[in-house]
């Protein structure tokens, strides 16, 4: 029987989402996804999984919430697993309880999965602790919104004005002026420090400090707007002793990474960690070959090479992978020297029982010959795993120093179906303050999906490249090269990234 999934997406943050919510994302049959769901989640959806956005985006509703009810019920009558993924919790202003009781009469199943609150996360974000010592033992969540069909308000500000809580009011900046006035006019002292966080733990979070006289004011000439949370109380007046999310030294600057989905993950997470604002952007695809018998035949024939040379974590994976295929492990690789371009390639050979014989402090192919030479492949017969079409430079350096060298393909790269509009629209706007390249590839694939001519007009956005040979090829197209690292690494990138801002 289908089971619709009531998922908290937590408040924007991908960390911030729970294992079960990204299990239920991972295998529903119909993801059915609100606004401020971060739409990065989408991308752990099935490829068969049906995509629903019934957001609704200040005032502007996509769907109404009585149509989404109807909408959830039918997909889960077609017998389908449905991930109603909601912004936050699905149960603090979320409208889930609403969405559970059409269930329970419709007679459909349903398991509710919470979610980070935005109401807590914010503010933590911000450096503000909703509860404190010294400033207060409790905290209350508010609806600064309320449903406009009711009789009578729900709020009863004689309370919130005399409490001493902090108050903590979501989807309330239109209505930030009255929600001042009616604190002050029961009680709330006019210096109360009140602090407003627009799109809390995102990478384009921003706060403010006021105090209740004067907040509708500032919030209007700082421009700030929904979706803001508002906190009221003593302990915002910690922000600016506690903030830490905001010292991030690239937050709120826009990179985009051009690498391979399935190779982009660690660069993509260490930018996240330093605040950047991450578009994905692959412009390669790695692909298996169509036919292995190659790959096998060489297999059982390592027995005739001296040396093993892997240039990328890929040729590693998809060697190993058919080492499985065929019934084999890493004992077929005793008495070969094997050496790792790279210290991530160097990592994927040890996490499969192999601990590189050499690894070269710098990754370009002179130097990688230069140390090869050193440990005594002159006149050796040497093996190289990668991809179908690579840089001949390793291979032929190779050759010149007397090695008998075979080129074994065992992926293929491909130009990547990767929507440019909404880079495009990024760039547009002004949100994109680096654009980044890992391999020659990644270059040649970028331009063809963007040609030069148009990214040209884009003056401002700085262009990073990994190393001398992507650099190269960067040129071929007329740019110059703005940021580059000294060591030719994800991480050295990173650095020199973070030196930049």
């Amino acid at each position: 029987m289908a089971t619709v999934y009531l998922v908290g997406a937590g408040p924007g943050d991908p960390g911030l989402l729970t294992l079960r919510a990204k299990e239920i994302i991972e295998t529903c049959d119909v993801m059915i996804y609100d606004y401020l769901a971060n739409k990065d989640f989408l991308n752990w959806c099935r490829p068969d999984c049906e995509i629903l956005y019934v957001g609704k985006k200040g005032g502007d509703h996509t769907l109404p919430q009585d149509k989404i009810n109807e909408l959830i019920i039918e997909k889960a009558r077609e017998g389908k697993d449905i991930c109603r993924l909601k912004g936050g919790d699905p149960y603090v202003f979320g409208r889930g309880g609403e969405e559970a009781e059409e269930l329970v009469e419709a007679g459909v199943d349903f398991e509710v999965v919470p979610g980070i609150t935005a109401g807590v996360a914010a503010p933590a974000y911000a450096g503000i602790p909703v509860t404190h010592r010294d400033h207060t033992t409790s905290v209350c969540f508010i609806t600064g919104h309320e449903d406009p069909t009711k009789e009578k308000s729900g709020h009863n500000w004689s309370v919130y004005g005399q409490s001493s809580s902090t108050l903590v009011f979501y989807m309330g900046v239109k209505n930030l002026p009255m929600i001042a006035e009616n604190l002050m006019n029961n009680g709330r002292a006019a210096d109360t420090p009140v602090a407003l966080v627009r799109w809390g733990t995102r990478c384009n979070q921003q706060s403010m400090l006021s105090t209740l006289e004067n907040v509708a004011k500032d919030a209007e000439e700082q421009g700030f707007a929904a979706p803001s949370i508002i906190i009221v109380g003593g302990v915002c007046g910690l922000r600016d002793k506690l903030s830490w999310f905001e010292r991030k030294p690239m937050l709120g600057k826009g990179v985009v990474v051009t690498r391979a989905r399935e190779q982009a993950s660690g660069l993509v997470n260490i930018l996240r960690g330093h605040g950047a604002c991450v578009y994905e952007f692959p412009t390669i695809s790695v692909e298996h070959l169509d036919d292995y018998a190659e790959v096998e035949t060489a297999i059982l024939q390592l027995a005739r090479y001296d040396w093993l040379v892997f240039t990328s974590v890929n040729g590693v994976k998809f060697f190993w992978e058919q080492l499985r295929e065929i019934g084999l492990d890493s004992r077929i690789l005793a008495g070969l020297e094997v050496a790792a371009i790279g210290p991530a390639t160097a990592d994927a050979l040890r996490e499969r029982g192999i601990n590189p014989d050499f690894v070269p402090e710098k990754y370009v192919a002179e130097h990688v010959v230069e140390g090869l030479l050193a440990r005594g492949i002159q006149g050796k017969s040497v093996l190289i795993p990668r991809a179908r079409v690579a840089r001949e430079v390793l291979p032929e350096e190779l050759k010149k120093a007397g090695c008998e060298v075979r080129v074994l393909p065992v992926y293929e790269t491909r130009l990547a179906g990767s929507d440019v509009d909404e880079v495009r629209a990024a760039l547009d706007a002004g949100k994109i303050e680096y654009v980044t390249f890992t391999s020659s590839s990644t270059v040649q694939n970028f331009f063809e999906l963007m040609p030069a001519e148009e990214f040209r007009k884009y003056e401002g956005v700085k262009i990073v490249s990994i190393g001398p040979v992507t650099t190269r090829t960067i040129h071929e197209y007329g740019f110059t090269v703005d940021v580059k690292p000294e060591e030719y690494t994800i991480p050295g990138l990173v650095d020199e990234l973070v030196k930049d801002n």
